[in-house]
């Protein structure tokens, strides 16, 4: 197990006005699986998503991310154990426009500290692990949107992390792009990553180990997928 929330919800605060964006949820995310989770813009699955990235605090109940109670986590530790522990991969890519794909893909081991020979091998694995290696001198602009996603892949899995969180990662592709990125996601969970894929496209249950539906800020785990 890589992360669990023990009655964890999330509400905001608007004046007067409450805002329950996740209700009380019971869940563990495990290593060695692709949990799908599936629900409509604003059911509540974004907010699990920020809330297993340590982006947000629990307002209510608990999280735990690799042994560590987040409720009562510093911002600066929580930093590191994103740093550490957690690759993102995001609808929009977010590659940065001015660096080639290697250097998109290094960015997270320079944050670290690692340079050198240390930081072209892992770059480099990377990159071959996602089969973009020939596109590494690329720029963002130079390359199509399912490319893009693959070095945000390679960007996301270059520090090691145990846990991989994706935001809509599927959602500027076409068909074909879909299904390599898809492909990719999975044997990564199969090789023992936990990832866990935010989406409205029930189109790519057929990837996950794990399915939970979001709808109206309550999590319910889908046996019959």
């Amino acid at each position: 197990m890589i992360a669990e929330l023990k009655n964890a919800g999330k509400e905001y605060q608007t004046g007067d006005q409450t805002i329950v964006a996740l209700q009380p949820t019971t869940l563990q995310f495990n290593e060695g699986e692709l949990t799908l989770i599936i629900g409509p813009s604003g059911s509540g699955k974004t907010t699990l998503l920020s809330l297993l990235g340590c982006v947000i605090y629990p307002t209510a109940g608990d999280l735990w991310v690799d042994g560590n109670h987040i409720n009562h986590m510093k911002e600066r530790a929580l930093a590191r154990l994103r740093l550490h522990t957690i690759g993102f991969v995001f609808q929009s890519f977010n590659l940065l426009a001015p660096l080639s794909a290697e250097d998109n893909v290094a960015m997270p081991l320079r944050l670290q500290g690692i340079r050198g020979a240390e930081l072209k091998k892992r770059v480099a694995s990377a990159l071959d692990m996602v089969g973009m290696t020939d596109r590494r001198k690329n720029l963002p602009r130079q390359l199509s949107g399912g490319q893009q996603q693959r070095i945000a892949i390679a960007r996301a899995l270059v520090t090691d992390p145990k846990l991989i969180l994706c935001d809509e990662p599927t959602a500027s592709l076409d068909k074909d792009s879909m299904g390599i990125v898809m492909q990719e996601l999975r044997a990564l969970a199969d090789e023992g990553k936990s990832v866990a894929v935010v989406t409205h496209d029930p189109r790519l249950k057929p990837y996950a180990h794990r399915v939970i539906s979001v709808e109206n800020g309550f999590a319910t785990e889908i046996t019959d997928f």
